[in-house]
């Protein structure tokens, strides 16, 4: 898909057990994993929970609604493609399902701590815009 190898930095590089994450996210979803031993959500894609360190965990599709917790605004980068997104904004934002997760906020509209998002994807990656009559 991308990496270093392709020139370009904002593509991953999916291994055996990412390919489910973003084979999904190239359609359009977004997944998380669920441990079934603790409940709780977790991302970046592990073979375990994190929490518990159980090995029962399951995929599953996530709202697609997320919180703004913080970002930044980024003016200068360098490498392939970023340099002609620059400012752009990348972020953490709080999933509705619990996990944070890093990523970047597209969209004319100004960021706000607290702000609601809805995932969107570009090439397969998710990032967040802000939703319609959010704060």
């Amino acid at each position: 898909m991308g990496g270093p190898s392709t020139g370009r930095f904002d593509l991953p590089e999916p291994d055996a057990f990412t390919r489910t994450y973003w084979d999904a996210a190239a359609g359009g979803r977004l997944l998380i994993r669920r441990c079934l031993a603790c409940g709780r959500a977790h991302l970046y894609p592990r073979e375990f929970c994190p929490r518990c360190w159980s090995e029962d965990v399951v995929w599953e599709v996530a709202s697609g609604r997320a919180t703004l917790y913080t970002w930044s605004v980024v003016h200068r980068n360098d490498l392939p493609p970023f340099a002609e997104r620059v400012p752009y904004v990348a972020a953490v934002v709080d999933l509705a399902e619990g996990p944070r997760m890093m990523t970047e906020v597209v969209g004319e509209r100004e960021p706000s701590a607290g702000a609601d998002l809805e995932v969107a994807f570009r090439e397969g990656v998710p990032v967040f815009r802000i939703m319609s009559g959010a704060r």
